[in-house]
């Protein structure tokens, strides 16, 4: 019995670990249904949470393909089984749910089922969701069964709540973050685009008295609106958050994408396979990328910009190398943001290293445990 006992408990642990990786929402949602089902191995699992207008605000499901779900059609009311679940903030273990009188309103092309244990996303008294299973032939569900989903339903309830807290302090985090921009928006962009204004005003002014200081005049012109570009490009670019919530090989890619369309040099991305790290490797991984991309494409002159991202002998390796102008040693050690590039990397156990020199370009490399 013991030993029944523990191999339940590390696989609640395990079920619950797989869950806590992740930090959006839905994201959460999905991780936690796909791990329900395989903690009682069920045929199908749901979750769904509820509105305030008898519908459910996400509704997410394992076992169904998407094919069956577009057939299965719009978006399940608050009616039958799930309105009495909502209702009561009860478990519900069935033999049959089909024989059961809240058993209604299921879409023709529904799956059919069967055997059904269902309970309660809990927080305080407040019902977060309804996650139920079903169709674990050939013996059904057991009260052991139902006290395994419970106990792991209290640590999903857990899980959506740090999540929705991680999302609005995200949002918070961006509104802070766009205020600070629009300042440097006024500061850079609107005093260069001040300045490109007198100059053309003093050129219209020349332009019939004196040819060659128009000339020097619209010289200046075009220099402050390549200026006013670059900073607007870069101001653009900064006031899209970045996501890490699907992971950082996904957002090196979408980052790198938009840095490409954004600049005149070509920026390109290469991993052979999807990297996972932790939360803390992952966000010092992307913030380093985005410094050295920084770098490469404001202060380096480069035309072509390469990162690529793999794993070698058990470390993730992160590279960025431009074939831009490069910089001297003393220019390592004092600037560019270097220094919290390597602050960032000691801080997860990582080592940053640049190799560059004057008119050689630049390698920013960053190692961290896989």
């Amino acid at each position: 019995m013991a030993d029944g006992a523990n191999a339940a408990l590390h696989a609640v642990s395990s079920a619950v670990l797989a869950v806590t990786r992740h930090l959006s929402v839905h994201e959460v949602l999905q991780v936690i249904v796909r791990a329900a089902a395989r903690l009682l191995d069920a045929r199908y699992a749901a979750l769904g949470v509820p509105d305030e207008q008898g519908s459910f605000a996400e509704f997410v499901v394992e076992g169904v393909s998407d094919a069956e779900w577009e057939a299965i059609g719009p978006m399940p009311r608050q009616h039958g089984m799930l309105a009495a679940m909502l209702r009561d903030g009860q478990p519900k273990r069935l033999a049959d749910i089909r024989r059961e009188p809240e058993f209604e309103g299921w879409p023709q092309a529904h799956p059919v089922l069967k055997d059904f244990l269902g309970v309660p996303i809990r927080d305080g008294e407040n019902v977060l969701g309804i996650l139920f299973l079903a169709n674990r032939n050939p013996r059904g569900f057991t009260e052991a069964d139902q006290e395994l989903l419970t106990l792991f339903a209290a640590h999903a309830a857990i899980a959506i709540t740090n999540a929705r807290l991680y999302e609005r302090n995200r949002e918070l985090t961006v509104v802070a973050e766009r205020g600070r921009l629009a300042r440097e928006l006024h500061d850079a962009v609107a005093q260069k685009l001040f300045s490109l204004r007198l100059t053309a005003q003093a050129a219209a002014a020349l332009a019939t008295r004196d040819p060659e200081r128009t000339v020097a005049e619209l010289a200046r012109v075009e220099r402050l609106a390549a200026e006013a570009l670059a900073e607007l490009r870069a101001v653009i670019f900064e006031l899209r958050p970045a996501d890490l919530a699907d992971g950082l090989t996904a957002s090196l890619r979408k980052h790198v994408e938009v840095l490409d369309r954004a600049y005149d040099t070509r920026v390109r991305f290469v991993c052979p396979e999807p990297v996972d790290l932790g939360e803390d490797a992952e966000a010092v991984a992307f913030r380093v990328a985005q410094e050295a991309l920084f770098n490469a494409l404001r202060h380096a002159g480069a035309r072509t910009v390469d990162v690529r991202l793999g794993v070698v002998d058990g470390r993730a390796v992160l590279e960025v190398s431009d074939d831009g102008t490069g910089f001297s040693r003393g220019e390592q050690q004092n600037g560019l943001g270097l220094a919290s590039m390597r602050e960032r990397a000691r801080s997860v156990g990582g080592v940053l290293t640049i190799d560059t020199a004057p008119a050689a370009g630049t390698t920013v490399r960053l190692e961290v445990p896989a």
